[in-house]
């Protein structure tokens, strides 16, 4: 697979994403649900970062949130330093356009169009000049270099899910997040697309974050942030399926752990280096 060198891969120390005390409620009064409760992350670039806990435990809203999705009730969310929540609508859209790339469980390809035509929805829907050499570049480094005029409905699952990296490239963002994104593929096409968000971080210089259910698919990210009841719940660098499996079922344990002892428990693990369609976002 050619590999493009990237002039522009941010520095190891710079932040990303940081997410500062954001909180989440559904409903009011006695039907109101917490879905994140004063949740602080902060996300070095180049890294690869997944996000675990049981039904209902904050994940998809967080992602929510801190891709611009949705709007926390309270806190802040900053891509790159510069800070997402507050402002209108269309100053928001025009942010995540600019800065952020989005990969979902069900592709959410327009089924008129080819692959090539899809990849770069992204820049025509923000009015950015199409660069069709540097798509098909793109497309190639995801293996589907033969298949730029084949539609959606002549590709297979994994296949569509590798046009749903490459529209997520194309527009070079700062942090690309996943929604469960092996969640409807075979296991072979899992562990593509799974090496293919390695390499999103390794080759591109991207920061992925990946909701997934999946102790294997988190395997394959430097680190693991657990959630539970709508707070974080623990941390595992260079995780390993068993140790994410282990973690997952103990998540009750940890869940009340005071903000200093989880910051300590972090610390001292070993380093390592969605419901919108597309063209709403």
């Amino acid at each position: 697979m050619m590999r493009r060198k990237n002039t522009n891969r941010p520095t190891p120390s710079a932040e990303a994403l940081r997410l500062a005390n954001v909180s989440k409620v559904y409903g009011t009064a006695e039907s109101a649900v917490t879905a994140l409760d004063g949740v602080s992350l902060s996300l070095a670039a180049g890294s690869f970062t997944a996000v675990m806990g049981p039904s209902g435990s904050g994940k998809s809203t967080l992602l929510q949130c801190a891709a611009g999705l949705d709007r926390p009730d309270s806190g802040r969310v900053m891509v790159d330093g510069e800070e997402m929540t507050g402002g209108s609508e269309a100053a928001l859209t025009k942010f995540r356009r600019r800065r952020i790339g989005f990969i979902f469980q069900k592709y959410n390809l327009l089924p008129t169009l080819t692959v090539a035509q899809n990849t770069v929805l992204p820049l025509r829907l923000a009015g950015r000049r199409i660069d069709k050499a540097r798509a098909t570049q793109i497309l190639t480094q995801v293996g589907l270099g033969d298949r730029l005029g084949h539609r959606p409905d002549q590709l297979s699952g994994g296949q569509q899910q590798r046009v749903a990296i490459a529209r997520a490239l194309v527009t070079e963002p700062s942090v690309v997040f996943a929604d469960e994104p092996t969640g409807a593929l075979d296991i072979r096409s899992a562990r593509d697309v799974l090496r293919l968000l390695q390499e999103t971080v390794r080759v591109h210089g991207r920061t992925v974050v990946m909701v997934t259910h999946d102790p294997v698919a988190a395997s394959y990210a430097d680190s693991v942030v657990f959630l539970a009841d709508g707070r974080l719940a623990g941390r595992i660098n260079n995780p390993t399926v068993d140790a994410v499996a282990e973690r997952l079922a103990h998540l009750g344990d940890t869940v009340n752990e005071p903000a200093a002892q989880f910051a300590s428990h972090s610390a001292a693990q070993p380093a390592h280096s969605a419901h919108h369609m597309y063209a709403g976002v």
